[in-house]
C-alpha cells in the first residue's frame, strides 16, 4: 500500500444506521456505483446475516460492473460456545460471495465480560478462530477492533492482546475503532503508536486503519491523527451520516489527504467529482448535506465581506485554503451591503464582461443593495433575484442610451386574487387563487386551488403561463421560508419570503419583501419563474452556438 491511503466507505452499513436513513436495494446499488465512480477502494455493503434486504443486495451485486471498488460483507466474530464453521452468521458472510469481509470483535474488557458475557480468554479465541476460518475460505479479512481506544484506556494489555490475536490469525487489516466517538486526536495517535510498539511492526503500519465516530465533533481530526501516526486505511461515510452523530465524513477528509498530506486515495482525476457525487448520495438517502460542510458544501467557498472578496479577486489563496475547482465546487460572492464593489463587479461580469469595479453600473447596484437591505431585502441567499436585478439594471441603462423602454419581463401579472376559506366542522380549509397574465400582448386567466394561499397562487400562476412556456410544468417549489423583519410592528410588520425552486436538475432561490405575506410571496414567485425562463433561453442559445 505504501503512501497510498486505502479508503473504505461504510455508507451502506454504518451510514444506514443513521436516523432517518433507509435504503432500498435499488438505492444500495446506486450508492455502490457512485462510490466506485469516485474511486473508493472498499465498499462495506451491509450485514447479510441481519436482514433479507442486504442478502438480496449481495445476490444482485455479482452483476455490478465496478471499475475499482471491491465489496465486503460485515459481521461479528463467532458466537460463544460454537466453532466458527458452525456459526450461521459467518456462513451468511461466505454466501455473500464478496472478496473481502469485515469482522468486528471486542477490545474493551467491559464489553467482553458485561455485554457478550464471555471470559477474556474466550473472546481472544473468538477473534482468532473467526479470522482463521475466513482466511481458510479465501477471504481478505478486515478486522475492526471495536471500542479499541476505550479498551486501551481501561485495560491496555488486554486491548493490545486482542489486536495481536487478530494479527496472528492472519487479518489483512487491523482497524482501530473509536466506537463511542469520544477520543481526542492525541489519544488516537498514542493508540496507533502503542500498537506499533506492542506488535513490533518495524515501521510497517500501512495495514493499520482507523474508524472514528463524530460524537465529539472530531472524527476527521482523529482520522488525520491516525494517518500521521502511520495508518494506511481509513473508514467513514462519504456524506458523514451514521449512528448517533455520524461517522468520519469522507468528503471532508479525502481532499485533505490528497491535497494537504499529499497521499493519493482515489483514482487520478476523481477528486474533482467529489462535490457532485457526495450530493448524489445525499439525495439517494433523502437528506441534505450541511451547507457549511468543508470542501463540498455550498458555503465552503462563499465570500461576503468586501475585504475578503477584494482579496480573493487579487489572489485567491488570500482567503481560500484550496482552489474550489479541485473538489468540483464553485466560488460564490454573497451580495449584501457589506459585500463591496469588487464582489458586485465579479458577479456582473458573468453577464457583461466590460463591467469593472469602478463602472457606473457597479456603483448603482451597490447603492440599490444598501437601499433594499435597509428595507428588509436580503440577497445573499437569493442569487436568482440578484441576477435579475443586475439584468434589469443592464437593460435599463442600455435602453436609456438607445432611447428604448426599460427592462421588460417575459410576462406581467395584470391582476390576481387569493381567497382562503376556513369552514367550521370537518371540512378541510383550502385556498383559491385567480390570476391574469400578459405575455407578448396576449392575456391568459387561470385559477387554482391549494392547501394554502401561496400554494394556490403558485398553481394559478404556473397554470396561466404554461400555455406560453410548457417547460414550467417541471418547476416546483422545494423550500419556502418566511421571516418577520421587524416584529415591533406586530401583524403590520414587513416580512421577507425566500423561495427555493427546482426543475429537477437545477435549483435557484428568490426573495420578496412586503407588509403582505401574499404579495411578498408573489414577488418571489415571479422572480423564480422569470429566472427559469431566462436561464432556459440562454442555455438553448449557447447550445445553438
Amino acid at each position: 500500500m505504501g503512501d497510498v491511503v486505502e479508503i473504505l466507505d461504510t455508507t451502506l452499513r454504518d451510514g444506514a444506521q443513521g436516523e432517518g436513513i433507509i435504503f432500498s436495494v435499488r438505492d444500495k446499488i446506486t450508492v455502490a456505483e457512485t462510490l466506485d465512480e469516485l474511486g473508493i477502494a472498499w465498499i462495506e455493503a451491509g450485514n447479510p446475516g441481519s436482514n433479507p434486504k442486504d442478502m438480496e443486495f449481495f445476490r444482485l451485486a455479482g452483476d455490478l460492473k465496478l471499475q475499482r471498488a471491491q465489496l465486503c460483507a460485515f459481521g461479528s466474530t463467532r458466537k460463544k460456545g460454537i466453532k466458527a464453521a458452525d456459526d450461521p452468521q459467518l456462513q451468511s458472510l461466505l454466501e455473500a460471495n464478496t472478496p473481502g469481509v469485515t469482522i468486528f470483535g471486542k477490545s474493551w474488557d467491559l464489553h467482553v465480560t458485561e455485554v457478550i458475557r464471555v471470559s477474556l480468554e474466550e473472546n481472544l479465541d473468538m477473534i482468532a478462530g473467526t479470522i482463521a476460518f475466513l482466511k481458510q475460505e479465501g477471504r481478505i479479512v478486515i478486522y475492526d477492533a471495536e471500542h479499541f481506544f476505550d479498551g486501551l484506556k481501561a485495560n491496555p494489555d488486554y486491548a493490545l492482546n486482542t489486536v495481536k490475536a487478530a494479527l496472528e490469525a492472519g487479518a489483512d487489516r487491523i482497524v482501530l475503532c473509536d466506537t463511542n466517538g469520544g477520543a481526542f486526536p492525541s489519544a488516537i495517535g498514542a493508540g496507533v503508536r502503542a500498537v506499533q510498539e506492542s506488535c513490533k511492526t518495524n515501521g510497517n503500519t500501512s495495514f493499520l486503519g482507523i474508524h472514528a465516530h463524530n460524537d465529539s465533533g472530531m472524527a476527521v481530526a482523529c482520522s488525520i491523527a491516525a494517518l500521521q501516526a502511520g495508518c494506511g486505511h481509513v473508514q467513514g461515510t462519504l456524506a458523514g451520516f451514521g449512528e448517533r452523530c455520524g461517522n468520519t465524513c469522507l468528503a471532508a477528509l479525502i481532499p485533505s489527504i490528497e491535497l494537504k498530506l499529499d497521499r493519493p486515495c482515489l483514482l487520478p482525476g476523481r477528486l474533482e467529482h467529489i462535490s457532485k457525487l457526495t450530493r448524489r448520495i445525499a439525495e439517494v438517502a433523502n437528506v441534505s448535506i450541511p451547507d457549511d460542510m468543508p470542501y463540498v458544501g455550498i458555503r465552503a467557498f462563499a465570500h461576503k465581506a468586501g475585504m475578503h472578496a477584494d482579496g480573493i479577486l487579487k489572489i485567491s489563496r488570500s482567503f481560500e485554503h484550496v482552489d474550489p475547482a479541485l473538489v468540483g465546487n464553485d466560488r460564490r460572492f454573497l451580495m449584501s451591503e457589506v459585500g463591496g464593489r469588487s464582489a458586485i463587479a465579479e458577479r456582473v461580469k458573468k453577464l457583461d464582461p466590460a463591467v469593472t469595479r469602478d463602472h457606473p453600473i457597479t456603483a448603482a447596484l451597490a447603492e440599490k443593495l444598501k437601499s433594499l437591505e435597509a428595507q428588509g431585502w436580503a440577497f445573499e441567499g437569493a442569487d436568482a433575484s440578484f441576477e435579475l436585478m443586475v439584468r434589469r439594471e443592464l437593460r435599463n441603462r442600455a435602453g436609456n442610451r438607445k432611447g428604448a423602454d426599460s427592462f421588460k419581463p417575459l410576462f406581467t401579472i395584470l391582476a390576481y386574487r387569493v381567497v382562503s376559506e376556513h369552514p367550521t366542522g370537518e371540512t378541510i380549509a383550502c385556498s383559491h387563487a385567480w390570476v391574469k397574465v400578459l405575455v407578448d400582448g396576449k392575456d391568459e386567466i387561470a385559477a387554482s386551488e391549494g392547501d394554502g394561499p401561496v400554494n394556490a397562487l403558485d398553481g394559478a400562476l404556473r397554470r396561466a403561463l404554461t400555455r406560453f412556456y410548457p417547460e414550467l410544468e417541471k418547476v416546483r417549489l422545494s423550500d419556502y421560508k418566511v421571516r418577520v423583519i421587524d416584529g415591533k410592528d406586530a401583524t403590520a410588520a414587513r416580512v421577507r419570503v425566500l423561495i427555493e425552486s427546482t426543475d429537477g436538475v437545477n435549483t435557484w432561490s428568490t426573495v420578496g419583501v412586503s407588509e403582505d405575506v401574499i404579495d411578498a410571496s408573489r414577488a418571489a414567485l415571479v422572480d423564480s419563474i422569470e429566472y427559469k425562463l431566462i436561464d432556459d433561453i440562454e442555455r438553448k442559445f449557447k447550445a445553438y452556438l
